[in-house]
């Protein structure tokens, strides 16, 4: 792909960790063996990407890992496509977290600026991270076809980046486990124009 006047960025969820849906941000839980088989068939036998850049967090570097070394593609780890910190609720599930009040996710994915975790990182922080780390890798690799192994957050984040809508609607975008967002950005002018192609599919 290279010379086109654009780069496609394709972004990849995860797949299911052990333990299940949980609110669990950095901890480093690994993939079940479900989660192996969503991220397998996900790429099955596609081989476009001319670089992986993946999260440091095992549920997604240890799946690059093994797709750079099958298919002969450079890896970078980058810290700052890990996931948004999620402070006092890391490790618990909705249930645990609404047992003493039911309202207590719907708040905070509403409204998360003002009802946000103890400890949890602050999203406007967050997204200005995701995207120095996007700004950065899409000019290094400008003119090629690049995938990101990240999480829902970073999805989130960047899509509302290129939409141009405000980050605390992050959590109004559905990401499925292993689900993939391709993004492309034109070159045709001094200011690269980057547009979505489409959102939480497949190749």
């Amino acid at each position: 792909m290279a010379d086109t006047p654009y780069t496609l960025v394709d972004i990849i969820r995860h797949g299911e960790p052990v333990g299940g849906r949980r609110y669990r941000g950095q901890i480093d839980d690994p993939l079940s063996e479900k989660g192996w088989q969503q991220m397998r068939a996900a790429v099955a036998d596609h081989k476009p990407w001319n670089a992986i850049v993946s999260s440091p967090l095992s549920r997604c570097a240890a799946f690059a890992n093994e797709l750079a070394q099958q298919r002969n593609i450079p890896l970078e780890i980058d810290e700052r496509i890990m996931e948004i910190r999620w402070g006092d609720w890391e490790g618990s599930t909705p249930e645990q977290l609404n047992r003493n009040d039911p309202l207590t996710v719907a708040r905070a994915l509403r409204d998360p600026l003002n009802y946000r975790p103890a400890g949890a990182e602050n999203i406007r922080e967050f997204q200005q991270r995701v995207i120095a780390a996007w700004l950065e890798i899409t000019r290094r690799h400008a003119q090629k076809h690049v995938l990101l192994v990240a999480h829902a957050g970073i999805v989130r984040a960047v899509v509302t980046y290129v939409l141009g809508t405000p980050i605390e609607n992050m959590f109004r975008i559905h990401v499925a486990n292993a689900s993939i967002t391709r993004i492309q950005i034109d070159h045709h002018s001094d200011q690269p124009f980057a547009k979505l192609l489409f959102h939480d599919g497949k190749l």
